[in-house]
């Protein structure tokens, strides 16, 4: 269990505070549904967590068989759907890995990405494309 204490601070932020840590964020509503943007929206924070946890499975699997990921970026688009209510719609994750890596580490890696646990926590509604650009492709 990880407690994480959440406060509404008014004007559609909210500040949430992680247990274990201290650390804090401040989410707002975006600009398109009522906020002012000037913060990460909780669905961006969902969009965000999913890049984080492709990196970090992969991270685990890369330190565990000796496999350099140094260098490997990751760009994440997140689309709201409208219909028939507001949620995350499609979450694109593009991975530039780097190079140097064999077939089957690259096809390792994206067996890996797949598995990740914010992945498999989504419902089926959201399309999660993960696309790998390989520079030695």
């Amino acid at each position: 269990m990880v407690p994480i204490d959440i406060s509404y601070l008014g004007g559609l932020r909210c500040k949430a505070v992680h247990g274990p840590s201290g650390q804090s964020i401040i989410t707002d509503a975006p600009t398109d549904n009522h906020g002012k943007g000037e913060f990460f929206s909780p669905t961006d924070l969902v969009a965000a967590a999913l890049g984080s946890c492709v990196a970090t499975v992969m991270g685990i699997v890369a330190e565990r068989d000796g496999i350099d990921l140094t260098g490997m970026c990751i760009h994440v688009e997140k689309e709201m759907a409208a219909q028939p209510l507001r949620r995350l719609g499609r979450v694109t994750i593009r991975l530039m890995m780097p190079a140097g890596l064999t077939k089957e580490q690259q096809h390792k890696l994206e067996l890996t990405a797949a598995s990740c646990p914010v992945v498999k926590s989504l419902s089926e509604q959201v399309e999660v494309p993960i696309e790998f650009l390989w520079p030695n492709a």
